[in-house]
């Protein structure tokens, strides 16, 4: 049997990384996009093209700072379209790459899962097998994200579904409201779930 490929996705502050993390000690091989973004911002490349474009102030010390790229994006649709045109096809690669990779391990892993925050904005739910939607009350979401001390929460929420048209969307909905090992015990029953045969 195929390894089930599937996409993670949930509203800011409902728990997607502590759900990876949580199907990683379950035994999926597990990406997250951010990371991924993460990695390219500290590597030359993008630090090279960000500097042309906005200045030597993006990256003080040859670093990227992505509180001071958020200032140039946020808010400025023809720099967050730039930005996402250097960042994305080569998100595209590294998840292209990580699914073969997971296809191709033995032993085989339950699932190759991969966070992608704009999962269902961007369209790409098309490609996964199955769909993970990760749902947490708003009380504690906002205290999540009021903890992270996000630049431009408003607009980051502004840009993404309803965290229920992403639960309506998804394959599979999980409630983030509880201790972490309900939620491992939730994406348990999922990954039994993706193992089952299909008619």
């Amino acid at each position: 049997m195929a390894v089930p490929f599937v996409g993670l996705t949930g509203g800011m502050g409902s728990g997607k990384s502590t759900a990876l993390a949580a199907l990683a000690r379950l035994g999926a091989h597990t990406l997250s996009t951010d990371a991924v973004v993460h990695e390219l911002y500290a590597g030359d490349e993008i630090r090279d093209l960000v500097v042309e474009r906005w200045g030597p102030g993006v990256a003080p010390g040859g670093v990227v700072d992505r509180a001071e790229v958020a200032k140039h994006v946020f808010g400025d649709p023809e720099e967050r379209r730039w930005i996402e045109s250097q960042l994305w096809p080569r998100v595209g690669n590294a998840v292209i790459t990580f699914r073969q990779r997971s296809a191709s391990a033995d032993p085989a892993p339950p699932a190759a899962v991969v966070e992608t925050p704009l999962l269902f904005e961007a369209g790409m739910e098309a490609g996964y097998d199955a769909t993970i939607a990760i749902t947490a009350p708003d009380d504690l979401r906002a205290e999540r994200t009021g903890a992270r001390g996000h630049h431009g929460v408003d607009e980051r929420n502004a840009r993404q579904l309803t965290q229920e048209d992403k639960a309506a969307r998804a394959t599979y909905a999980v409630v983030n409201d509880g201790t972490i090992e309900q939620l491992e015990a939730r994406l348990r029953d999922i990954l039994d779930d993706l193992a089952r045969p299909r008619p």
